[in-house]
């Protein structure tokens, strides 16, 4: 997803990406958010593209191939390998809804946000992927369940334990989540 957006941003903003890159380190700016509200504001940037923008300028990890890919690859590791293509699967399929949101992994689980956390991934447990969602307002299903004390970032949790559970119902609130960051 990451390179499929620094591959797309000279199509979409006129320049390459290592030209944004360097137009933020020359810029002398320091915090995140003034380097995004430079991008958005002068430029017209969307959020996910300022984003990773920034992220790299800063050379922090959370846009860094692979710092994220390591962070990934830990979570589904000891025994949680036969996990990952769930995780993967929700990736792919998340991004058919747009380009213009962050993958920012971290230690425990993945956070996809847009304006805001919209959802995230988390291998809960060796045989358990759960997918936190904010739906606030929404009520609470046998499947979409309240979070509970599972992560206060989240309004809702549904639990897969294998890739033939990603279905419709699970898209269509993980597309209205996204559509209402």
């Amino acid at each position: 997803m990451v390179e499929k957006m620094m591959k797309s941003i000279e199509e979409k903003y006129g320049k390459p990406f290592s030209h944004w890159v360097q137009l933020l380190k020359n810029s002398g700016l320091e915090k995140h958010g003034d380097m995004l509200k430079l991008l958005k504001s002068d430029f017209g940037f969307s959020h996910g593209f300022a984003n990773l923008v920034a992220h790299k300028a800063r050379e922090s990890d959370a846009a860094s191939a692979g710092s994220s890919d390591s962070l990934i690859d830990s979570q589904y590791a000891k025994g949680k390998e036969q996990l990952r293509p769930i995780y993967d699967t929700l990736i792919k399929k998340i991004s058919n809804f747009g380009n213009d949101f962050e993958i920012a992994p971290k230690k425990a689980y993945v956070s996809l946000r847009r304006s805001k956390q919209f959802a995230l991934i988390q291998p809960s447990t060796k045989t358990r992927v759960d997918v936190g969602i904010n739906l606030k307002g929404k009520e609470p299903t046998e499947k979409l369940e309240a979070s509970g004390s599972f992560n206060a970032m989240v309004s809702h949790r549904v639990r897969l334990t294998d890739v033939k559970q990603i279905d419709k119902e699970l898209m269509a609130w993980l597309k209205e989540a996204y559509e209402n960051a």
